[in-house]
């Protein structure tokens, strides 16, 4: 059995918009719809978890109804913070299976890059799809800055995908700030993470620039 968690809770500030950023169009539909249909063109059987705050899913619904937008899914609260997000949408995940967690607002995943990461996650247990560093980076310290090798730095991507017995094992630990993304809830546990190869247009849209990179990439996009 393959989930995936499908995060939303974003509030748009970066974005300077009135609406939640994964209600935006792109194309003339919410960057979130385009996001949840590509997952359900990888596999129509994948169990696709929204996981929305709760005083955006009438919003939701609506949309859904403008849009006739009908996609097979289950929706669990938001939380205060990612962590405790994710936390609630596994509740509604049943082991043995093979989990996902998927930015809402990364709409352009090719199904390439879903099938690398689960198919991994039956071997490796914890897979985080990644690409590499492309500009010079530079360490900032001690009121300076330095620059450090790029080729030793990845730029990571989701979905990041787990077996669904560990993942909801690591999210019974505490939170703490430093859980920034789920791979690092896991690795505190002491568990390796895997890194397969992402894609460029796997881009998590933010910012006003991301939007109209998005509109330019969904031009030639297909799934």
């Amino acid at each position: 059995m393959q989930y995936v968690l499908i995060v939303a809770g974003g509030k748009g500030l970066r974005m300077g918009a009135d609406l939640p950023k994964q209600f935006l169009p792109i194309g003339g539909k919410p960057i979130l719809m385009h996001t949840i249909d590509a997952f359900y063109a990888y596999n129509r059987d994948m169990r696709i978890i929204l996981v929305l705050p709760r005083d955006q899913q009438a919003f939701w619904q609506d949309l859904c109804r403008k849009h006739s937008f009908d996609r097979p899914l289950q929706i669990a609260d938001g939380g205060e913070t990612r962590y405790h997000s994710v936390k609630n949408g596994l509740s509604l995940v049943e082991a043995p299976a093979l989990v996902g967690v998927h930015d809402g607002v990364r709409p352009f995943v090719s199904p390439e890059v879903i099938r690398r990461c689960y198919a991994e996650a039956l071997q490796k247990r914890a897979v985080v799809p990644c690409v590499g560093v492309v500009e010079t980076v530079r360490h900032l310290q001690n009121g300076g800055s330095v620059t450090v090798p790029r080729d030793e730095y990845r730029l990571v991507q989701t979905p990041q995908v787990f077996d669904a017995a560990l993942l909801k094992q690591a999210y019974e630990q505490p939170y703490v700030p430093q859980f920034t993304d789920d791979a690092s809830v896991v690795e505190a546990m002491g568990v390796p993470v895997s890194l397969v190869e992402g894609c460029r247009e796997n881009i998590k849209i933010t910012t006003p620039f991301d939007l109209k990179m998005a509109s330019v990439l969904l031009e030639g996009w297909s799934i």
